[in-house]
């Protein structure tokens, strides 16, 4: 399915955008569940009227939290006063290759210059604790790829990140944030964040006002990745958050790149790790563009196709107790398919869907990668 032809190319109108935003700041609700719900109750109004049956279905041990008209209306009248705008999944503003991963946020909130999320992107990203060489390397990569018509992807942390950003302020740099607008982090790098603006942007999921946790800078990964045709990995540690990046960017079918580092140094084990494993070598710019030169000749301007389909879950179906708890009763600590879940329990994938989405409104069900679930 797609999304409804009113939010797929076109603009939500000012009451929709406030709806659109209550459902995806109300409790349990997450990228996948919004556009299950939408796919569902054909719009995020009657979506939002709905929560409360659904967690109690879900076995909620209280009311769910839900996003008021006012708390929606508050958050987009002080993003307007920061100069941030609000861009749902399907507008045409929306960056394309973003709306292509299977967990596109239905809203970001954009500062800064919105033509330079449609520019051909790649990632460069890295360790906090850079050494000289590798911030030198990084900038002068990130220097390059925007002389060759790239904007520049990457997180606003400290090290290779923030070198890669301050590279390509005149040709193009775009930062995915943790948090919300208004808690830029590091604190110290909001002068940085200023000089992006003017050609370049920011991106955020989050509220304005929401401090980063260590959970969010995964969530920022995956925007980092899903905004580019190829991320560029220099310096990263065993351990390196830079590693995630990577790995989400293949499983959204992004190119990765590895820059080689001493096997001395620790902080290059993990990017040379990721070599071992298959990554295209990175020594130039060309190197990249070679790779990824081939992949924008296949696909026609951003501006010469139509707006993108975004695909949704199947509609949701209404299960009795009985196959309800005979689906819960497949849970448990341990992550489980979709598929195994549809075959044991002899229930349809509809059915099963269904009882996914109440027990992760209810708060009980957590998501992993690679589609499993499994029950808090």
């Amino acid at each position: 399915m797609i999304l409804p032809k009113r939010a797929s190319g076109a603009r939500l109108t000012d009451k929709e955008r406030i709806e659109w935003l209550r459902l995806i700041r109300s409790e349990n609700v997450g990228p996948r569940t919004f556009l299950a719900l939408l796919a569902h109750y054909g719009s995020a109004r009657a979506a939002v009227v709905a929560l409360p049956a659904l967690a109690r279905r879900g076995g909620a041990t209280g009311p769910a939290r839900i996003c008021s008209a006012d708390e929606a209306e508050r958050e987009i009248d002080a993003a307007g006063s920061l100069g941030v705008s609000f861009i749902a999944l399907g507008e045409p503003d929306y960056p394309t290759r973003l709306s292509m991963i299977d967990d596109a946020p239905p809203m970001i909130a954009v500062r800064g210059k919105a033509e330079a999320l449609a520019r051909p992107m790649v990632a460069i990203v890295g360790g906090r604790n850079a050494s000289a060489a590798g911030v030198r390397f990084a900038e002068h990569l990130a220097r390059d790829l925007g002389a060759a018509g790239f904007a520049i992807a990457s997180g606003l942390a400290r090290g290779i990140d923030a070198a890669a950003h301050r590279a390509s302020l005149k040709t193009g740099t775009v930062a995915a944030l943790a948090g919300g607008h208004q808690h830029i982090y590091p604190p110290e790098h909001a002068p940085l964040l200023d000089a992006i603006l003017p050609e370049g942007a920011a991106i955020s999921e989050r509220p304005l006002g929401w401090e980063p946790r260590a959970r969010d800078f995964p969530r920022r990964n995956r925007l980092i990745s899903g905004l580019s045709l190829g991320v560029v990995v220099v310096e990263a540690a065993r351990r390196s958050g830079s590693l995630i990046t990577a790995r989400l960017a293949l499983e959204q079918g992004r190119e990765v790149f590895a820059v080689p580092g001493s096997p001395l140094d620790p902080r290059c084990e993990g990017s040379n790790g990721l070599i071992k494993q298959g990554a295209a070598v990175v020594t130039e710019a060309a190197d990249v563009v070679t790779v990824l030169g081939p992949i924008l000749g296949e696909s026609a301007p951003a501006s010469a196709r139509e707006p993108d389909e975004v695909p949704v879950p199947t509609p949701l179906s209404d299960p009795v107790a009985e196959e309800r708890a005979r689906i819960t009763q497949l849970l448990g600590p341990t992550p489980v398919g979709m598929d195994d879940l549809v075959r044991l329990s002899g229930s349809s994938p509809a059915m099963v869907r269904t009882v996914l989405l109440e027990l992760e409104i209810a708060g009980r069900l957590e998501r992993h990668g690679g589609g499993l679930v499994s029950l808090l």
